[in-house]
Parts: structure tokens; sequence; C-alpha cells
């Protein structure tokens, strides 16, 4: 399979800009069929879902569009996904409605890898329940995080363990099946936050073994919103709090007011880009065949283009990497010896290259890690990424960092 980032680079209207982006794991560039999409949602006759008038119909279609597009992207079932505002929500959703069954001598095991998206919920909701909270800590020298951290804290007062797909700071990739293994030999429940997992790899929540998988899909050329994914049994267990006169189906019993109709356009035409990044046999593959077989192409080309970026970082002069786990996403975290990363962070942009700095939200990987109050300068690639984009980055960094 052939991976043609010319062809993709001339679907981001973004990049008309000259500037290089390499701020993909806080949000990708927008491809114009999703900005098409969103735009003939909202200028098509639209109203509240229902299947009597046509704008009825359209929004009803647009939502049962997209958790198809989103079940395939992830290998569920579409009765099981959950639209919202963001991955923090949706978990915080699911929080608060796990933790009314939950009380003292109930724990939670959170880590220190996650993003605090996939920790504060956890811990807010646990400690006002009573519940104990259990901390899994992963390696300071090497970035990775080793199953048995999270699964030697498993016991039969575990309700649940949150854990990430990818560090969306240092791209770890814990494994994931070998932790739900061991999760599910009692009645505990794994929540896997894929936000930055799934803009780099094929999904499988199935094989993974994943209770919940939550992402967002403006990580992987979306619009801004996110979706969690379930099997429908579970979810009919869960009770949240809702308005009276609010549906008790599933899953629409945890979607809180109006959907964003717009944006789940958005979504589904987003999906629809990921299966299309390497582009044939459209006619004879299922679109859940045509996201694999495109993600492992994606996959391949970010593995290639992020050893270039390695190489060409551990060249640079004063350069402290993070980042050193066998299997990550192609997403670096560095600093330099006696230069601010606000510093790199402002020379960069100055020179049109987007890496910022700071503890993006993994706040406790970040403390782990002993990063100071302006943290580390985070770059990582996205589907649009080229050669000469990484060339342009370690060429920058060069000169912002000289002496």
């Amino acid at each position: 399979m052939t991976y043609d980032v010319d062809r993709i680079r001339a679907r981001i209207p973004a990049l008309n800009s000259g500037v290089s982006f390499f701020d993909g794991p806080g949000g990708t560039q927008t491809p114009d069929t999703v900005a098409a999409a969103i735009a003939g949602a909202l200028t098509a006759g639209m109203s509240n879902r229902g299947r009597v008038t046509e704008a009825e119909r359209t929004a009803d279609d647009v939502t049962v569009a997209a958790r198809q597009a989103a079940a395939d992207l992830v290998n569920a079932d579409p009765r099981g996904v959950v639209f919202g505002r963001s991955a923090t929500s949706l978990t915080f959703e699911v929080a608060r409605t796990l933790a009314h069954g939950w009380g003292p001598g109930d724990e939670v095991i959170v880590t220190r890898l996650d993003h605090d998206a996939n920790v504060r919920p956890w811990v807010t909701a646990a400690e006002r329940a009573g519940a104990t909270v259990r901390w899994a800590a992963f390696d300071r020298k090497t970035g990775a995080l080793d199953p048995e951290a999270v699964t030697s804290l498993v016991n039969e007062s575990t309700r649940l363990v949150a854990v990430t797909g990818a560090s969306n700071i240092l791209g770890t990739r814990p494994d994931i099946a070998a932790i739900a293994q061991i999760v599910h030999e009692g009645d505990a429940l794994l929540y896997v936050d894929g936000v930055h997992l799934t803009a780099h790899a094929p999904i499988d929540m199935r094989a993974l073994g994943a209770d919940f998988f939550v992402c967002s899909p403006y990580k992987f050329l979306g619009p801004h919103n996110a979706l969690l994914a379930a099997s429908p049994a579970l979810l009919e267990t869960m009770h949240p709090d809702k308005l009276k006169p609010s549906t008790e189906e599933v899953p629409e019993r945890f979607e809180l007011g109006t959907m964003q109709y717009e944006l789940l356009a958005g979504v589904t035409a987003a999906i629809d880009m990921l299966a299309d990044l390497v582009p044939g046999d459209e006619a004879t593959m299922s679109r859940r065949a045509r996201i694999v077989r495109s993600m492992v192409a994606l996959e391949e080309y970010e593995d290639g283009l992020h050893a270039r970026m390695r190489a060409g970082l551990e060249s640079l002069a004063g350069i402290e990497l993070f980042s050193h786990a066998p299997l990550r996403t192609p997403t670096e975290l560095f600093r330099f010896a006696g230069v601010d990363s606000q510093d790199v962070y402002r020379g960069l942009a100055g020179l049109g290259v987007n890496a910022p700095a700071g503890s993006f939200y993994a706040i406790e990987a970040a403390e782990w890690l002993g990063l100071g109050k302006e943290g580390a300068v985070r770059a990582g690639l996205a589907p649009y990424t080229s050669a000469a984009d990484v060339d342009r980055l370690i060429n920058g960094l060069a000169a912002v960092t000289a002496r």
C-alpha cells in the first residue's frame, strides 16, 4: 500500500498558509470535505430528530450515519456510540454515573501517564463516593507503562481501571489487551482513553478488551466533539442524571440536550476521509475494512517519518528527549539545556513551525517527569505531515536554540 501524502495535503486548506503543523496531538487541521459536510448540514433544512418532516429526517439521518461511522472506526456496535462535547465531559458523565454504585471499600485505578481527562473524573467521583484511588506509575527513564504496574493493583475491590491507549505527551502505547485480561478476571471495568491513539493506528476496541473507549474526532481530521463507545448492554445498566422528558433509550439517554448535528455530519466525513487515506476498492470493501487498510498504511508512513524526526532531534546539541518507550505514536517531548521551552515554542512559531510547549493537560505525567512550569516542547506527526515539514522543524530548532 502506497501512502501519498501530497494527495492528503491537497485536501487540507490550512496548509496553504505555509505553516508546518506539529501540533496535531492537540488537534489536527481540517480537510475540505469535512468543512463542506459541516456547512452542508448547517445550510440544509434541519430541526430536532424525527421522521415526520424532511428537516427532522435530515437530523435523524445525520445522527444515525455518524453512529455507524464511529462504530466502523473503533469496531463497536453503533447502538452503543454516545456523542458529546468533549472526551473530558463524556468521561465525567460516565464517572458520575458509575460512582452511584461505589462506596467505602471500593477501589479505582488511574495512571500517571494519562491526560487529566482520564484521571480527574475518576479521582473526583471516587473521593465523593468514599472509594479508594490507586495510582499506577510509568518508568521515568523510558516513558513506558508496564502492564504489571497496573495489574498488580487490581484486586477483588477494584471497580474500574482507567488507562490511556497512548500518552498524549509521550506517545507511549501501553499493552491494553494485557491489562484488560487481568482486569476482566474480576468484576472491574476498563475505561480506555483513545483520544491520542485513534489518530495513529487502527482501533479494535473489542480486541483491546475495552469496556469503554473514548476519542475525539478533532484529533483525526474531524470537528470539535467526542464519542464514547461501549456495549449497549453495559449502557443499559447505567442511569445518568437527565431531564424528565428525555428518552430512556440507549445511547440517547447519555446525550444531554439537542445534538450538534452539523458536527456529527463532520464526524462521518472525517471517518470517511480516514477510510480514503489509501484509495481503491470502495465498491467491494466495507468502510471498516478500508479504515483498517488506511490506518495500517498511515502507521507505516508515520513510523518512517518518525524515524527521520527522531534522528534529527538526536542530532541537536543540548536536547533532552523524554520519549523512549519501544511502542509509541509519532510524538516527541523534549527540551534544551539552558533554553526555556516557551522561548523555543515562540521561536519556532516565528519561523512558521507550530510545536507548542507545556504539560498538555497530562499534569500527572509532567510532574512525574519533573518538568518545570514551562514544561517541554511537543512535536507530533499527522496524516498530512511531510518529510519537508520534519526537516523544517529540525532546522528551526537548530536555529532557535543556537548559542
